[in-house]
């Protein structure tokens, strides 16, 4: 497997990207793709160790979705095949109730979403093409209960669609990484949860949640 480096640039998050997720959390259903930011420094390898998160900022939500590498800079007319040299699973961490606060007010959603280690990731391994990824599923455990299963093909902006729309508004680059997304069954962490990324049958990465 390729390991994550410190070669990572932009961490581009695509939200509301399945029709259930955007309706179990009485979400309008997008007309075109909706993004958001991380920094580099929320990112945390889910490699077996502890993901400390903050226990004073209320509800903290889990999104597994599938991330995509980009290993060039991306020109027009470019297909997904040519331009992902990679792939991993990760977890999308949401502080809810700053959130809603946020959203209450206005104000973009970076304390929120881009607190440090709010971005779980498994370690990087070849993409092997669209198609032969809309054949495995991918899911998420929780202390061993199977909580969230996703598929590239339900998704409702595809991954041709997601890259166009990225790299024409903020542009795309060797390096960058994309949160495609992620399926209904979301909901909050606790305390000493196991979490286990799974690639159709294989555990790639796990993590243990503390609070503090």
């Amino acid at each position: 497997m390729i390991s994550i480096s410190n070669d990572i640039k932009n961490i581009y998050c695509v939200g509301r990207n399945f029709t259930m997720h955007a309706k179990e959390l009485n979400n309008p259903v997008p007309t075109s793709p909706f993004l958001f930011l991380k920094p580099t420094h929320a990112l945390v390898r889910a490699n077996g160790e502890k993901v400390v998160l903050p226990s004073d900022q209320g509800t903290i939500r889990y999104e597994m979705e599938l991330v995509i590498k980009v290993s060039r800079p991306y020109e027009k007319g470019m297909g997904v095949d040519e331009l992902i040299d990679c792939i991993a699973l990760g977890i999308d961490l949401t502080l809810v109730d700053v959130q809603n606060s946020l959203k209450e007010k206005g104000y973009p959603w970076l304390l929120a979403k881009g607190f440090k280690n709010s971005g779980i990731i498994t370690r990087f391994f070849p993409f092997p093409g669209v198609e032969e990824c809309k054949q495995i599923n991918y899911s998420l455990l929780i202390n061993d209960e199977r909580v969230q299963v996703g598929n590239i093909k339900d998704m409702i902006f595809d991954l041709q669609n997601i890259v166009e729309f990225t790299a024409l508004n903020f542009g795309l680059g060797e390096g960058d990484v994309i949160f495609t997304g992620t399926p209904e069954g979301v909901g909050s962490v606790s305390n000493g949860d196991k979490l286990e990324l799974i690639w159709g049958e294989k555990i790639i990465g796990e993590s243990i949640i503390e609070l503090v």
